[in-house]
């Protein structure tokens, strides 16, 4: 199968294909803001990073660490070590995996039945870093006839694998103690996403927890990479998506998603996913 070199152009061609893509990244390329995407992500790091954000959780990023991230969970990669990040990343359409389900093996279940703490992070043994990597050679060596069969095979092979690791709930207990990389932060993060439904304000929030707005907003960007209020939108179009994927109206959406506005959630949520609330709910319930 073809390789890519940049996420952006594998996410275009597993949402063309509406089967899956690989992209075998070396440096890093132009971060990307706060971000949702309508795929699943398995994100393997080979030489570790420094963070990553995904919904509301820190996790340091060491080589052999394995993230799975599902369509609804907003996340973004901040303070990279070096310009030398090499990392494997699938991105994966939800119906072709459902597709590729049976009765008695649901492969889509470690990207949509989480427990209540689930841990994105899995911090792989040396046998499984190797078979996860015997999967991708395979998966990109295979050309020519029955090529199709063989990825097929290879790829359901390796959804088996990582269930078999989510469901044992083999994520690291190192990442329990090393997600919170500030306290005040932490404690930011879980007071924004217990009132995402509410008017949240950069002076509301250095109110609340009796900080100037500067300071407030210097120590959320040095230890998340992105900006309160990027985050906070991004937070918001991930509870959108949800809704609208679940049979909820866009009026529905918009207002329980938090937007003040139903414009600002118009014009917010077409530029981060790509298509407009209304289309976004027909694609998903169709």
């Amino acid at each position: 199968m073809e390789e890519f070199n940049s996420c952006k152009k594998a996410m275009e061609a597993c949402a063309r294909t509406k089967t899956f893509a690989l992209a075998h990244l070396f440096q890093e390329e132009k971060v990307m803001e706060m971000h949702i995407h309508d795929c699943y992500e398995i994100y393997y790091s080979i030489s570790g990073g420094k963070q990553f954000l995904i919904d509301n959780r820190f996790y340091p990023i060491q080589p052999g660490d394995l993230f799975l991230i599902n369509q609804y969970e907003s996340h973004f990669i901040t303070q990279i070590d070096s310009m030398v990040h090499e990392r494997v990343v699938l991105s994966i359409h939800p119906d072709y995996v459902k597709q590729l389900s049976s009765p008695n093996t649901d492969l889509d279940s470690c990207f949509s039945k989480r427990p209540p703490q689930f841990q994105h992070r899995f911090s792989l043994n040396r046998d499984q870093q190797a078979r996860f990597l015997y999967y991708v050679n395979k998966l990109k060596s295979v050309h020519g006839f029955g090529s199709d069969i063989l990825e097929q095979a290879f790829f359901m092979e390796l959804l088996v694998m990582l269930n078999s690791i989510s469901a044992s709930g083999s994520s690291s207990e190192s990442s329990l103690s090393s997600q919170v990389y500030n306290r005040q932060v932490d404690e930011i993060l879980a007071y924004i996403n217990q009132n995402l439904s509410s008017n949240i304000s950069i002076e509301q929030l250095a109110t609340h927890f009796f900080l100037s707005e500067s300071y407030i907003c210097r120590i959320f960007k040095s230890m998340t990479g992105t900006t309160i209020n990027k985050y906070i939108t991004a937070r918001r179009i991930s509870i959108a998506k949800s809704l609208l994927s679940g049979g909820a109206s866009v009026t529905e959406a918009w207002e329980r998603s938090g937007f003040a506005d139903y414009s600002n959630f118009l014009r917010s949520f077409t530029k981060a996913v790509g298509v407009s609330p209304k289309k976004y709910a027909q694609y998903s319930v169709s």
